[in-house]
């Protein structure tokens, strides 16, 4: 069989060519070549002996050489890669327990298939470092925009070939009517790398609201030297986008610089994304003024703020109304995103019939509570009184200082206020035993005797029972059993949480770390997150969770 001859000098001009062309460390190359030989080697003398290369990183010179380990007889284990002290110190006299004899082999010739055997090596262990040195590379550049060429097109995923690597933007992370095709220069944002088995994967993206702030940050001076922040942004890719801005420096102004001379910098923002409409509005910590701002272009007649629900009403005149919400709804939509505000929009004369359905609606609740005329009953409204609770414990010199009210009547109403409220915890006692609702889950904190009736009506009267929903049972604005009571998916949650710690379920350990989870904050060894998600599984499906040791 013919051999393949590799000398002193190609050894080395091989690596560094392999390591400019791949731009990874010629050190990685040659220990790629030195692990190719030696796999040679062992094909030749034997896989089961102990057979090693080195490749002098001056000369290029090749070592193979058989190790054999010097062991005391007691630990001998395997006599073709061991020896003992005795029969080493005849080959050398001062062999001490725990070297190596090292034998010399003669250089090989690599026939034909040891040589695909070694290529094959070394071809796999560059692979390894150039993936290496990619997520390396990349992994400290998410955030940045970035410059490819389009590789191929699959599916509607797109491969970007970035020079160096090669990234991947999916179908849901391309504008919509954007349409790529191989050899197309294209700019996109670097949201995850991560290391995969079958390599570094790049995931890129064009529409992100990230990859906006930082094509403005390009496009204007002034947010890129931090005079200009970008707070928020909100985008319908490819579409329409709005981007709230704050200037640091009181005579700049933030929209006028990120529009530009004549619209210049907001209109090369635009052509990259595709002719996406971009309202630049400025930014308020006031919530209301920064909803009214968002709206834009519509204007706006009035505000009302509800922080227990995050509600945000806003008022429009009549002419106002479909400018305020948008063509299918993409205004308000764009404008809630941005503020984080859920918001509704209702013209002045929906406005004022909702004001006065709800002025009717409390002085009717007051007239049957408290048996007053309708005249009592909408004067307490008027004054801001809501629920009968309120009459109830408001202090006395507050009630009786309502125009046309004298310290009898207040008296009056308090007691009538008391009276009814206690009628109502008796009926809804008695409502919840009829259920069937157990004491344990009404001693539940948080759960309130209306809610325990609702409860009861949806066939929910254990705690078992209880701790088997899961949050949005609770809250979801369509079917949520307690969806008409002011409770959030948070404090539902921690709700759960509790009962299933009270059902034995779960251990405090990992009530804490809910805890501490939903505060933002890390607790205990990550490793048990995934205990704790089956054990939470395992609850939402009605099944007690257990665990040898008394955990999960």
């Amino acid at each position: 069989m013919e051999g393949v001859t590799i000398t002193r000098t190609d050894m080395l001009a091989v690596a560094d060519a392999v390591a400019r062309e791949k731009s990874i460390e010629r050190e990685l190359v040659l220990e790629a070549m030195e692990q190719a030989i030696q796999k040679a080697g062992r094909s030749k003398y034997g896989h089961e002996h102990d057979i090693r290369a080195h490749i002098d990183r001056k000369t290029g010179e090749i070592v193979l050489a058989r190790y054999i380990e010097v062991v005391t007889p007691e630990e001998l284990e395997n006599e073709v890669t061991q020896i003992t002290l005795d029969r080493a110190r005849k080959k050398k006299a001062d062999a001490e327990v725990g070297e190596f004899l090292v034998d010399r082999l003669p250089p090989i010739d690599f026939g034909r298939i040891a040589a695909q055997t070694a290529k094959q090596v070394i071809v796999q262990k560059v692979r390894e470092a150039e993936r290496q040195r990619q997520y390396e590379e990349y992994k400290d550049r998410i955030g940045e925009i970035v410059n490819g060429i389009v590789k191929r097109v699959e599916f509607g995923n797109v491969t970007v070939d970035l020079g160096r690597a090669e990234a991947v933007m999916r179908r849901d992370e391309v504008i919509p009517r954007e349409h790529f095709k191989r050899g197309d220069r294209v700019r996109c944002y670097i949201y995850d790398v991560r290391e995969e088995a079958r390599g570094p994967q790049i995931f890129v993206s064009r529409t992100r609201p990230e990859f906006m702030a930082k094509l403005f940050a390009q496009e204007v001076p002034e947010i890129y030297d931090g005079v200009i922040e970008i707070r928020r942004v909100a985008r319908d890719p490819g579409s329409r986008a709005k981007i709230a801005v704050i200037s640091n420096d009181g005579s700049i102004d933030p929209v006028g610089a990120c529009v530009g001379m004549r619209g210049s910098r907001v209109q090369a923002v635009v052509a990259e994304l595709q002719g996406e409409k971009i309202d630049i509005i400025p930014w308020s910590a006031e919530d209301a003024t920064f909803v009214v701002n968002a709206l834009a272009p519509a204007e706006v007649s009035k505000v009302v703020m509800d922080e227990d629900t995050n509600t945000i009403e806003v008022v429009v005149p009549d002419d106002q109304l479909s400018l305020a919400i948008g063509r299918r709804g993409q205004n308000v939509r764009l404008a809630s995103m941005l503020s984080g505000w859920n918001i509704d929009i209702m013209t002045e004369d929906q406005e004022s019939e909702k004001r006065q359905r709800e002025f009717n609606e409390r002085s009717e609740a007051f007239m049957n509570a408290l048996d007053v005329d309708d005249v009592i009953a909408r004067l307490l409204v008027t004054e801001g009184f809501t629920t009968v609770e309120e009459i109830a414990y408001v202090p006395m010199d507050e009630l009786g200082s309502i125009e046309g009210f004298d310290e009898e009547v207040a008296e009056e109403l308090r007691a009538r206020a008391a009276s009814f409220l206690e009628a109502e915890a008796k009926r809804l006692e008695d409502r919840r035993r009829e259920l069937g609702v157990t004491d344990e889950l009404a001693e539940m904190e948080g759960l309130t005797a209306p809610m325990l009736v609702a409860l009861g009506e949806d066939e929910v009267r254990t705690l078992e029972d209880f701790a088997g929903l899961a949050a949005d049972e609770l809250t979801s604005p369509e079917d949520g059993i307690l969806r008409n009571f002011d409770i959030d998916e948070d404090r539902a949650t921690e709700m759960v949480m509790n009962a299933r710690f009270a059902a034995g379920w779960i251990t405090e350990e990992d009530l804490a770390r809910l805890r501490a989870e939903m505060a933002g904050e890390v607790y205990g060894d990550p490793a048990d997150e995934e205990t704790l998600a089956e054990a939470e599984a395992a609850a939402g499906a009605g099944a007690a969770p257990t665990a040898p040791g008394g955990g999960l």
